[in-house]
């Protein structure tokens, strides 16, 4: 079933939390569990499972993420500051697709900080630091592993519809402006692994529900195209769709 968070619910998760290398930041829970919520003895959800995880990462001025690799696919999208993600300057809105086990980085915040979304469609128990030797050799490891990144933005009011792909296996992300009580209907989810909606300015209306800015809707692939309703303002939106891929 297609999964809503809103901006004002997701509000009342924010905490203060370190990284593994030690940056300080403020956390946001979206959607799922991370490292920072779950029980020391709650097992990991199965590598291969669709498992949305999303959060709003507020990092501190000046502060870096070190180069690191993840397990699962993600996007990435600066809503507010400004900074380096790797050899990319990012600003709102840029938006940056990694693929598993793709090491990135590092993440550098500006004077003003840097905010950003991380969105997953399945489960990663936390960053794996290419400072450290062992994750240098776990990376070399991986069978058929192939280093994939996409960057779109930053998005200025005439950005076309299309901002990465589609690719072969589905990976793509779009950008809609939705008129005051206008229609949206997105691509279909079995097209992907799953796909992400954000409200990057004005608001929604889905089943009674209203979106704000910030809130955002995880879609199975399973699912119907999401669809929903522009608000008394119209809105702009990112629909980002994950890779298809083979259980690993």
């Amino acid at each position: 079933m297609t999964l809503i968070a809103t901006a004002e619910a997701a509000r009342t998760n924010r905490r203060r939390a370190t990284a593994g290398d030690g940056m300080g930041f403020w956390h946001t829970l979206y959607l799922g569990k991370t490292r920072y919520n779950m029980a020391a003895d709650e097992p990991d959800p199965a590598l291969d499972a669709v498992f949305p995880m999303a959060f709003l990462v507020e990092q501190d001025a000046g502060e870096v993420a070190n180069a690191h690799f993840h397990q699962a696919d993600q996007f990435q999208v600066v809503v507010a500051g400004d900074g380096t993600l790797g050899t990319h300057a990012v600003r709102p809105v840029s938006v940056h697709f990694a693929g598993a086990f793709t090491a990135y980085g590092p993440i550098r915040a500006g004077n003003d900080g840097l905010t950003y979304f991380t969105l997953r469609n399945g489960f990663d128990p936390g960053a794996r630091y290419m400072l450290r030797g062992e994750n240098r050799v776990t990376l070399r490891s991986v069978p058929g592993r192939r280093h994939r990144e996409a960057v779109a933005g930053p998005l200025t009011p005439d950005a076309p519809t299309v901002l990465l792909g589609p690719e072969p296996d589905g990976m793509a992300a779009w950008r809609y402006q939705v008129p005051a009580g206008g229609p949206v209907e997105g691509a279909p989810p079995c097209l992907g692994r799953g796909q992400y909606w954000l409200v990057l300015d004005g608001s929604l209306e889905r089943d009674g529900m209203a979106l704000g800015r910030l809130s955002c809707a995880f879609v199975s692939p399973l699912d119907p195209a999401f669809t929903a309703i522009g608000g008394p303002a119209g809105a702009v939106l990112l629909a980002m769709q994950f890779p298809r891929q083979e259980p690993r």
